[in-house]
């Protein structure tokens, strides 16, 4: 049953409590609620790389910061076909195309992205997008492609967000969530740990996620990949402890929910992922790069799963296929809006201090 109402309090007496409790009382509510033996497999696909005009001080496609990540164009239907086809071919039963973009703009280039989201779903695939902000008749022009779910991190507690992003508000990532609960497509949003913020902090997240009624279907933990450019750089990596405490609690706080073991893989043992399984992850991302990080390869997850018995999610197995409609015979057109999302306008001193150093070094080469 989802409770909505969480304080943080609960939260934390459930996240600092002796690990085996912890772990054995997530790890019933995972039975009663999944199948503990099945893991939903999702490949994530960077269809726009890099120039985004935020400063997420965790993010390396962020324009202001100084990265090693090469941008490219959104690519094309073909491109992301093929590689649809080859996510399926390797387990996945999830495509999710992530595009460097502040909020989705009516025009060619969404009219392009809609034409991914039929074309996976006539692969019998589930099709994510994470586009930034989206507007009510965006989110049902996506409904009405075939989305299966729609991606918008809230990163982190209110409160710490300032601390990490100041070019957009965290009321806007709730208004999108808003907007995309207003059709069929289920919700994805998760957050980061790792980016300096403290347990309350975590617990906060929490409460904001679990408020959400109905809860999301899918909730991403990401660990924190410092990359060097970014102003979270040096920051030290979160422990597999605090991973599977993280998860363990998300476990029973959304008992329904699938819980995705996201970015920071490659930093676990296998004992470690393991133990993020037992404690209630049935999600990961596969294959070798997460948007812009790294992640590990397919063929080690398959052997993984081999070890502990578990098996890929079949798409589709959570909620019904979503029927695609074509574009002429589409009942949703654009309609140039051009909404006036936040922009906060406080600073952050280590999101300045990056982007001067990004100024400097483009003014030596």
């Amino acid at each position: 049953m989802q409770r909505h109402d969480w304080t943080k309090e609960e939260i934390l007496e459930i996240y600092n409590q002796p690990l085996m409790d912890l772990l054995y009382q997530a790890a019933s509510v995972h039975r009663v609620e999944h199948n503990p033996n099945q893991v939903q497999v999702s490949t994530l696909l960077s269809i726009k790389t890099g120039g985004c005009p935020e400063d997420c001080g965790y993010c390396p496609q962020a324009a202001r910061y100084h990265t090693d990540i090469e941008g490219n164009d959104l690519m094309s239907v073909s491109q992301v076909k093929a590689q649809a086809l080859r996510a399926k071919s390797s387990g996945s039963s999830r495509v999710c195309m992530g595009a460097a973009w502040r909020n989705v703009k009516d025009g060619e280039e969404f009219e392009q992205v809609l034409e991914m989201v039929r074309t996976i779903n006539k692969l019998d695939m589930e099709v994510c997008c994470t586009l930034g902000m989206i507007t009510e008749n965006q989110a049902k022009r996506l409904a009405e492609a075939g989305l299966y779910a729609y991606n918008h991190n809230l990163d982190s507690s209110e409160e710490y967000y300032k601390e990490v992003i100041s070019t957009r508000g965290y009321e806007d990532r709730l208004e999108t969530l808003s907007n995309v609960r207003k059709t069929n497509v289920t919700v994805c949003s998760g957050g980061i740990i790792g980016m300096g913020e403290n347990l309350e902090d975590r617990a906060g997240m929490l409460v904001a996620l679990s408020s959400l009624n109905p809860q999301p279907e899918s909730v991403p933990i990401n660990a924190l990949v410092p990359v060097e450019g970014t102003p979270l750089a040096e920051q030290e990596r979160v422990s597999i402890w605090e991973m599977v405490r993280m998860v363990a609690t998300t476990r029973i706080v959304m008992p329904q929910t699938q819980v995705r073991l996201s970015a920071g893989r490659t930093d676990m043992s296998r004992e470690g992922q393991a133990l993020c399984f037992f404690a209630g992850a049935n999600s990961i991302f596969a294959g070798d790069k997460l948007l812009t990080t790294p992640n590990p390869d397919v063929n080690e997850d398959m052997e993984l799963f081999k070890l502990l018995g578990l098996e890929p999610m079949k798409p589709f197995t959570k909620k019904s296929q979503p029927k695609t409609v074509d574009a002429d015979q589409s009942e949703y057109k654009p309609l140039g809006e051009k909404p006036k999302w936040t922009r906060p306008g406080h600073t952050i001193d280590r999101n300045l201090e990056a982007k001067e150093k990004a100024k400097a070094a483009k003014t030596k080469v």
